[in-house]
């Protein structure tokens, strides 16, 4: 099943192989998309689908050094010539957009006010990217500092980071992409407001699980109403920690999201298990009622081989299968798991930042290994 095709709204995916969103960090002054990252994202576009790495919705929302944005008409230009050239190839391609909340830096935020989130409460260990020096992106990834320690977004606030997320969707589809994801995974803001460890507020927004799930309800409503719920996908990390985001009871307060999502009739949801080695499991019963709840298209994400994939997909768990680090080191993945064929192993100590070199000078499979085959 992998290797067939699947009907995603509008789009026809030619394989259900995801390119899941990763930072590469590589925008260029402005936070602007560059030729570089085009040629990217163009050379994986026999993904069924590419979802971008995280694009700030505001200066507010960034959180490590030389991220994209979407806020500002250079940066919509930017990435114009991005979905140009990965749609020239044949490809389709969403746009994640964050805002990371606490995980910043008062380097890296406007006139260095300090980051906010849901509550005024640090994640302890977690640090960030940052460059204080005002270098580029191919001089290296910065310095790496403990983020700075969070205000709570007042509730008059939060209608206006809303309209951020908003006006992003909407400048994204200006931009060309076929759709958005909103990250509500990986600790950041829209995850901060979710788990119950990283919001103690006491208003509308805090306290009750409903009242927790507001942020997303409202922020998902916003950019359905903007480009159609057809165009938007939510990504949600349920039963992992990861930047200090934790919740009491995990299982049942993401069952309520998907519920939500369902309501709003999004177009997917991408549940991104671990992909680290004492990744806590994702029970079976947890994702077959998740299948029952959510009616839309399920992607999951975390450490899938074609076997793992396979299963997924023939126990009805999963529409869709990301496979993350693979496609930074093997352009051609899909072809690759198809033929069986060896992959590239991607150079870790470039990641993040840098040029060309560890971002689009990995081979694609040579004739005699395609031959072999």
């Amino acid at each position: 099943m992998l290797f067939t095709s699947y009907r995603l709204g509008a789009l026809e995916l030619p394989n259900r192989i995801v390119m899941p969103p990763m930072t590469r960090s590589r925008a260029a002054a402005g936070n602007v998309a560059t030729p570089v990252m085009a040629q990217y994202y163009a050379q994986r576009a026999s993904a069924g689908l590419i979802v971008s790495e995280g694009t700030q919705i505001s200066p507010q929302g960034q959180g490590y050094a030389w991220t994209p944005g979407i806020h500002s008409e250079a940066q919509v230009q930017g990435w114009r010539d991005v979905t140009a050239a990965v749609h020239t190839q044949g490809g389709r391609i969403f746009a994640q957009l964050w805002h990371v909340g606490r995980v910043s830096h008062v380097a890296l935020q406007p006139g260095g006010q300090a980051p906010v989130s849901s509550s005024a409460l640090q994640a302890e260990g977690v640090k960030v990217f940052i460059d204080p020096q005002g270098r580029g992106p191919e001089q290296g990834v910065g310095e790496m500092v403990q983020h700075s320690m969070p205000r709570a977004l007042s509730a008059d606030e939060i209608p206006g980071v809303v309209r951020d997320y908003a006006l992003a969707a909407r400048n994204a589809i200006a931009a060309g992409f076929d759709g958005v994801e909103l990250h509500g995974a990986n600790g950041y803001l829209i995850n901060q407001f979710i788990d119950s460890q990283a919001n103690r507020r006491s208003d509308e927004y805090g306290g009750s699980l409903q009242n927790r799930l507001r942020f997303l309800r409202e922020v998902v409503a916003a950019v359905v109403a903007e480009v159609g719920a057809e165009r938007v996908g939510v990504r949600l990390a349920p039963l992992t920690t990861l930047q200090g985001a934790v919740d009491d009871t995990p299982q049942a307060t993401y069952l309520a999201a998907a519920h939500v999502l369902d309501q709003l009739g999004v177009a997917y949801l991408h549940v991104a298990e671990a992909d680290w080695e004492d990744a806590p499991e994702m029970p079976v019963a947890f994702k077959e009622a998740l299948r029952m709840i959510y009616s839309g298209t399920l992607i999951y994400a975390g450490k899938y081989d074609v076997a793992r994939a396979e299963e997924a997909l023939q126990r009805g768990w999963a529409d869709l299968i990301g496979f993350g680090r693979p496609f930074i080191a093997n352009p051609d993945l899909p072809l690759r798991l198809q033929q069986g064929l060896a992959l590239n192993t991607p150079d870790a100590s470039r990641f993040f930042g840098g040029g060309a070199q560890g971002l689009v000078d990995y081979p694609g499979a040579a004739i005699e290994e395609l031959a072999e085959a």
